[in-house]
């Protein structure tokens, strides 16, 4: 008695209509792979202190973007937590920022900074306090 199984045939070509199917599907699955890449979101992320070196809890931080084509940029706004740190996600393009940070009792700060695909960019920001 022999252990070999033997291959069955079918009506549609085995082998044939397998090879050909898969030669459909391989570059559809493969074109469909490359639109799901995508490039990673930017962070802008920071910390706010006032003097002497104390995080700052709520301070109220804009982002705006810049734009050199005469449209008004987007604006998002938080607040620092616990620990004065606020972040924003930006999208995975370059481009240029400006961050606002403002608190009450405080002067209020705000530097320039652009964003690359995938990097983390950190703002720091020292309020003084405002003149009375």
């Amino acid at each position: 008695m022999s252990l070999r199984k033997k291959k069955r045939k079918t009506k549609t070509g085995g082998d044939t209509a397998r090879r050909a199917f898969l030669a459909l599907l391989v570059p559809t699955l493969l074109a469909a792979e490359k639109k799901k890449e995508k490039k990673l979101a930017a962070v802008i992320a920071g910390t706010v202190f006032r003097d002497p070196g104390f995080a700052v809890t709520g301070a109220a931080i804009e982002l705006i973007e810049i734009r050199t084509d005469g449209k008004k940029g987007k604006t998002q706004k938080t607040a620092t937590d616990g620990r004065g740190e606020f972040a924003f996600a930006v999208p995975a393009e370059e481009r240029k920022y400006k961050v606002k940070a403002s608190a009450k009792g405080l002067q209020a700060e705000e530097k320039e900074t652009a964003s690359t695909p995938g990097a983390r960019i950190d703002v720091f920001f020292t309020l003084k306090p405002a003149a009375p």
